[in-house]
């Protein structure tokens, strides 16, 4: 699985104000409810149940909220760079900036762990990380998203 599978022009969003992460995961809900065929409130719903497993903060500035949903047909991909980095409970303690929001069909299949993996050996890349938050562009983030 690449990227280019996940995430597509619409679906990056640069300079992201948001007071917390429950702030957030509302503004991603909302964005993502105009891009797939779900409910702001379900998506809310599934990503708060999902966060209050434990944190999707991954250390490093790196948060990957996501959730498995019916009416999700296959690994669908939100970026966002916060203007200002927020808590989120990361495990390092440090606040993000970069986030990948992961929707997921829900019935358990192995592209849900590649799409994960994928997103994660993204952002998890030094280079990567410090090119996305170089760049305040949505068409630059996404050609740094995709390897270009």
């Amino acid at each position: 699985m690449k990227m280019s599978d996940l995430v597509g022009e619409t679906g990056i969003l640069t300079g992201l104000q948001v007071p917390d992460k429950a702030g957030l995961l509302r503004a991603l809900a909302r964005e993502a409810a105009l891009l797939v065929p779900i409910d702001e409130r379900q998506l809310l719903a599934a990503l708060t149940a999902r966060e209050a497993l434990g944190s999707t903060g991954m250390g490093e500035g790196i948060a990957i909220p996501h959730a498995r949903l019916a009416g999700v047909d296959h690994p669908f991909g939100l970026y966002a760079h916060l203007k200002t980095p927020v808590d989120y409970e990361a495990i390092d303690g440090r606040p993000v900036d970069l986030v990948f929001l992961l929707l997921l069909p829900a019935d358990p299949r192995g592209e849900q762990l590649q799409a994960l993996a994928c997103v994660s050996r993204c952002l998890r890349n030094p280079q990567t990380a410090a090119a996305l938050r170089g760049t305040g562009e949505a068409g630059a983030s996404l050609q740094v998203l995709r390897g270009g």
